[in-house]
């Protein structure tokens, strides 16, 4: 009798263990059981939060991840591993815990940096909630790329370069082909679009930015290197005041003017390109630059922008 009951025992703590050990997938409570004044006012928390996490994930997660969280991204074309996909992945194989971790402390070995000094505990458990119930719960679009609220007031006013933006018309289209409008159109794209579409159709792949010349053979491979990957936040005259760059928070570095350059050593660009910066989008490169990559770059920074020190 005793084992019986000893059985039965572990029997129902296994199952009230497993019950306590699901990921509740929604904080909506179950409305049978709620007095329907104060399931009202939980719904009403939930729809906050889940806009306060939007708000957040628009203003600094969407340019790795994509706005609709599908990391369709041109970020994630240079990066490796890529971003997160979170519509490919549902939300009982990716706990709530492991995504406020990782917003916090970042997550090694890829580019995704720690937040924990950008945002506050209760926006990071704001954007994981919203990231849950948005893409990886319900499928959903989340917004478009070019809305007022994100930058874009009066769109169609860049309609002279939608064909470029969208391929219609390569790039590198000789300029005594295109008409006047067009002209006007691949101006005003090289100029506002490029940041983001800067992988726009062409007749011929290649660098579609301006070769410098006298470069050594490393400071060639790390003007290559800089314009593939840091110039789309740091913008393609390394002063980071292209539209991504005005878009973050704290704005990337102007690594031609900014006070902090003046006292730049080679090994602190090379620690910082590496491990990223905290508190900054500037994210860790070094699961994805060689050494010798690394240093490319920072000796085309130091030819181009700034003289950097050595040590």
């Amino acid at each position: 009798m005793t084992r019986l009951l000893r059985f039965c025992f572990i029997f129902f703590f296994i199952i009230a263990a497993s019950l306590l050990a699901r990921d509740v997938e929604s904080k909506k409570p179950e409305w049978g059981k709620v007095d329907p004044t104060r399931a009202k006012v939980i719904e009403e928390e939930l729809e906050k939060e889940i806009e306060r996490g939007r708000k957040t994930y628009n203003f600094y997660c969407y340019y790795c991840h994509g706005y609709s969280g599908d990391s369709k991204t041109l970020a994630s074309s240079f990066l490796t591993p890529k971003p997160r996909d979170f519509t490919a992945i549902t939300s009982d194989r990716l706990s709530r815990e492991e995504m406020i971790s990782a917003v916090r402390n970042g997550k090694p070995g890829t580019a995704m940096s720690a937040f924990e000094t950008v945002l506050k505990p209760k926006d990071i458990e704001a954007v994981v909630t919203f990231v849950r119930d948005e893409f990886m719960r319900n499928k959903a679009k989340n917004t478009w790329y070019h809305t007022p609220e994100n930058g874009w007031e009066n769109h169609e006013r860049y309609a002279a370069a939608f064909p470029f933006a969208k391929g219609e018309i390569p790039l590198d289209t000789p300029d005594n082909k295109l008409n006047p409008e067009q002209l006007a159109g691949k101006k005003l794209f090289m100029e506002s679009c490029i940041s983001c579409h800067d992988r726009a159709h062409v007749l011929k792949k290649g660098a579609v930015w301006s070769k410098t010349t006298g470069l050594t053979e490393q400071e060639s491979m790390g003007e290559t290197l800089f314009q593939e990957n840091c110039a789309f936040c740091h913008d393609r005259n390394g002063a980071g005041k292209n539209w991504i760059g005005a878009f973050l928070k704290p704005h990337p570095r102007d690594l031609r003017n900014d006070p902090v350059m003046d006292g730049m050593t080679k090994s602190r660009m090379r620690k910082t390109i590496k491990n990223g910066l905290p508190g900054s989008s500037m994210p860790a490169w070094r699961d994805v630059l060689t050494n010798e990559q690394i240093d490319a770059i920072i000796s085309y920074v130091s030819k181009v922008f700034h003289s950097i020190k050595n040590g």
